[in-house]
């Protein structure tokens, strides 16, 4: 069987013998999203896969921690207009606040009772992030109660360790926040890096992807106003996306999660 840190593609007596090496659990969570008409719409469950693979990776080659990433939450909470074009749109497939909230935390006590002790969440989708955090809080006190009080649980979504630099590198014209780089450079650039035969550059409609960088109202409404999502989904335009863009962000965001990771857990 080859080496992987992907719990799922492991036999569960190897699972064991890391965990007794107090290695790093890794918990990626997602979204099943619409992405415009070039992308596929499992990009936010995974490209934090991938991320947390990396990074994961990361660690063992250094030989500080060991890592491990469990199966991703592939599902998240209803996507925003303001940071995802909304949950009216066709394919986005969203769960409730609290059902969010009682996966994260009966997959992390879980992890818990098999005797992880060091646990990174790491999203992928902007409106997770609230609700992981809730069920991570959860998860610990029930652990708590059955006596178990030595697990740390390290939050963090993975476009926040793109530093400043990388980002006026990438993103020359002006970069319009992270909320609407929805399906624009960041994502496409990464999926093009790590699963380009799920894009297709080619299907950049300049009739659809119009309006972009979206401009919407600095407030929420219900039920949503469907016109105020730009026809294409996006939020941001993909078009000066490419696989060399992927591979600086990969590397920066990895080093600096790597950084974090150490910070908390070596």
């Amino acid at each position: 069987m080859k080496k992987t840190v992907y719990m799922e593609e492991m036999d569960a007596f190897t699972y064991r013998d890391k965990l007794k090496k107090d290695a790093v659990v890794f918990v990626p969570v997602g979204a099943l999203e619409q992405h415009g008409s070039h992308m596929a719409m499992c990009v936010d469950a995974s490209l934090t896969k991938a991320m947390a693979g990396a990074t994961a990776e990361a660690l063992v080659e250094e030989g500080v921690l060991e890592g491990i990433v469990s199966a991703p939450i592939n599902y998240g909470y209803r996507s925003q207009q303001r940071s995802g074009g909304g949950f009216h749109l066709s394919g986005t497939t969203s769960l409730s606040g609290q059902t969010l909230i009682m996966l994260a935390r009966d997959i992390v006590y879980n992890i818990i009772v098999h005797g992880a002790r060091k646990i990174v969440f790491m999203n992928g989708h902007y409106e997770n992030y609230q609700f992981i955090f809730e069920g991570a809080e959860l998860a610990l006190e029930k652990a708590r109660a059955n006596g178990i009080d030595d697990v740390k649980i390290q939050l963090l979504s993975y476009w926040d360790f793109v530093d400043d630099q990388t980002i006026a590198q990438l993103y020359p014209d002006g970069f319009t926040g992270w909320d609407l780089e929805h399906a624009g450079v960041m994502e496409t650039s990464l999926m093009l890096l790590f699963y380009p035969d799920l894009v297709d550059m080619d299907a950049i409609d300049g009739e659809l992807y119009t309006g972009l960088p979206a401009e919407l109202p600095n407030y929420d409404v219900l039920p949503i106003i469907a016109e105020y999502t730009p026809p294409s989904g996006c939020l941001s335009h993909p078009g000066a996306s490419s696989r060399e863009k992927g591979v600086i962000l990969r590397d920066v965001a990895v080093k600096n999660m790597v950084e974090a990771i150490k910070r908390e857990f070596a």
